[in-house]
């Protein structure tokens, strides 16, 4: 039987949150509930008299106050209904009955939030093995890197070690040959001044000056004995070969356990390449970078979209402007950092030599300049091909296992650093932490282009992001 809802309501005893919350408050108290009476295990609930029908929602049968819940059939009944069709149920008040459910309810309330607790947990560590996996990628292929580029600095070292062997070893057989053709040269002109005497005195008529000249045996010009002697055919390889394999060897090996195991952890503290910002991370901040024909040195050129610069070989006619650098080959960007994250790439391709970073506004442009952090200079300089170093005090040389193709330069203005990355690789290099009080700027040296041998340009190239 449904219950019948009216505009009155229980007594204040009642929580405001039971389902007859919505009853008036003004009504006057309701008296204590009936007493229950217990049989063949289950509660009854039994009362006398009738209930006011302006305390309490009115049961459409019979209109009286419903304040008994059936735990049997569930409804909400009133004390009339008890005798005629409940009889032998199992009945509670239904304030009583609040409080079970509300019990209850509190029970699922609290298993719920455990239950969204528990997503929540799960979600946090789902993100956290992502940025752990994308660490493990990070180290994977910084020492992927390493080991590959091992492999090959081998292979190429073992490679320009044949061909200098084979070529001294072609020089050496070449002399070899040429001092045995002339010194069988020498032999078969002699022979040959012999035969030419012996036929003149076999056509001679005067047989006394033959027999006297070459008496019987003939003897023959002294030779050497050519029958085992030959060209020296040996390369001279082998050594270099064995000791190629024995290296493939080792790096199987090293492969191998790598496939088992993994790459070994690293047991010193995490370095400044994990707590500093990824690649991708911060390409987010890539900006549009050109150059300052302005402030270039005489010798440099400049393309014309101003995003390529390269080492001439003789002085340009431009103006000795002062923001001009006049003995330093360097030029730097037109877009002023005063604030903010800047990131750009810059290729050097195979160049022998290049100078990177960022400059102060107020740096010294004219002569001698000393390019320090002290200064207003922070970069990463390449010399002879393979000498990476950031010009601090004193200078810090950095070994880089796989030679880089494209440099990214991250700047974070407020935190004051400078970051530098190889970005074929995605490995972190380096970070400057300074203070900046004034604007910087991008810079860039070339270098002297050293005869043709460092003549390629840096070029500002386009920040291609990488897939998260």
């Amino acid at each position: 039987m449904s219950c019948s809802p009216v505009t009155t309501s229980l007594a204040s005893s009642v929580p405001n949150h039971s389902p007859i919350a919505a009853l008036n408050q003004n009504s006057a108290p309701l008296p204590p509930p009936p007493p229950y009476t217990r049989s063949s295990g289950r509660r009854r609930f039994t009362v006398s008299g009738a209930a006011s029908s302006h305390s309490l929602p009115l049961c459409e049968i019979h209109h009286r106050g419903i304040m008994i819940y059936c735990l049997t059939d569930r409804e909400c009944i009133c004390p009339e209904c008890v005798t005629v069709d409940h009889q032998g149920h199992n009945t509670v008040t239904i304030e009583d009955a609040w409080i079970e459910t509300k019990a209850q309810l509190t029970v699922s309330g609290q298993e719920i939030q455990e239950m969204i607790r528990q997503r929540i947990r799960k979600m946090e560590e789902i993100k956290m093995s992502v940025t752990q996996l994308e660490l493990a990628v990070e180290r994977e292929t910084a020492s992927s890197v390493c080991l590959f580029s091992e492999l090959a600095s081998a292979i190429e070292r073992s490679q320009a070690e044949l061909m200098e062997v084979m070529d001294r070893s072609r020089r050496a057989a070449e002399q070899q040959a040429d001092a045995m053709i002339r010194q069988l040269e020498l032999e078969v002109e002699e022979l040959r001044r012999r035969e030419s005497t012996i036929a003149e005195l076999v056509q001679s008529d005067d047989h006394i000056h033959c027999v006297k000249s070459f008496p019987i045996p003939l003897s023959l010009p002294p030779t050497k004995d050519w029958s085992g002697v030959s060209v020296n055919s040996d390369l001279g390889t082998g050594t270099i070969y064995r000791s190629l394999a024995a290296q493939v060897e080792r790096f199987q090996e090293t492969l191998k356990n790598i496939a088992e195991t993994g790459f070994p952890a690293p047991v010193q503290e995490p370095s400044p390449v994990q707590t500093q910002p990824r690649v991708k991370r911060v390409q987010e901040y890539a900006v549009d970078v050109t150059l300052d024909c302005n402030t270039a040195h005489p010798r440099l050129i400049m393309s014309e979209d101003m995003k390529s610069v390269r080492c001439g070989d003789r002085h340009q006619m431009v103006p000795d402007n002062p923001e001009r650098f006049d003995r330093v080959v360097c030029v730097l960007g037109r877009e002023a950092i005063s604030s903010g994250r800047h990131y750009w790439e810059v290729e050097v391709g195979g160049k022998t030599d290049w100078d990177l970073g960022v400059a102060r506004q107020s740096i010294n442009r004219k002569g001698k300049i000393e390019v320090t952090p002290s200064n207003g200079y922070w970069f990463l300089s390449l010399r002879d091909k393979n000498k990476y170093a950031f010009r601090t005090e004193p200078s810090i040389d950095v070994h880089l296992n796989l030679r880089p193709h494209k440099i990214g330069i991250f700047v974070d203005f407020e935190k004051g650093q400078v970051s530098f990355f190889n970005v074929d690789a995605k490995i972190h290099i380096y970070t400057f932490n300074d203070t900046f009080n004034e604007c910087i700027y991008p810079f860039f040296s070339p270098c002297t282009n050293k005869s043709g041998k460092n003549e390629g340009p840096l070029t500002i190239s386009p920040v291609n992001m990488m897939p998260e």
